[in-house]
């Protein structure tokens, strides 16, 4: 079984890069971003589900890491981890490629918390959702823990 879960796929565009060449910082965050929207559709909450149900995803913390430079015209994949989720939140590890590399150009590790935004406050996951996300932590069990996670800012 592949435990691999490609969220997604995208191309680096003009307007991303900075005076170096260089992908601006703001656009790897954006590619995670859009990764989350896609994890959101595989675990059951896409727009007809929030539609329903009301609950959405709201990222509560995060840590970004830049590991290798992105130039233009570059080929992004963007793979996804669960980590460890209860019944309002998830830890989720996302890493960005280039083209088919195995080595990571970027990380970002988040703490995502299911929200009903009619209530003004955190929520547990639907039953729906909370099977996925099962599902999806039995799939990837085993898998190694990602280096950087639970990482913090210092200097030594």
């Amino acid at each position: 079984m592949n435990k691999r879960l490609v969220l997604l796929r995208a191309q680096t565009r003009p307007e991303w890069l900075d005076y170096n060449g260089h992908v601006r910082d703001a656009y790897y965050l954006l590619v995670f971003s859009h990764a989350v929207d896609a994890l959101m559709e595989r675990i059951g909450m896409d727009a007809a589900a929030r539609e329903r149900g009301g609950h959405t995803l709201y990222t509560a913390e995060l840590h970004l890491r830049y590991l290798r430079e992105i130039r233009q015209q570059a080929e992004l994949r963007v793979e996804g981890r669960l980590l460890e989720h209860d019944a309002k939140r998830l830890r989720l590890y996302l890493s960005l490629h280039r083209d088919e590399e195995a080595d990571a150009a970027a990380g970002c590790e988040l703490m995502l918390l299911n929200v009903d935004p009619g209530l003004g406050r955190s929520a547990p996951f639907s039953a729906p959702v909370r099977h996925s996300l099962d599902a999806l932590a039995r799939r990837q069990a085993g898998l190694p823990w990602p280096e950087d996670c639970g990482r913090r800012i210092e200097m030594r």
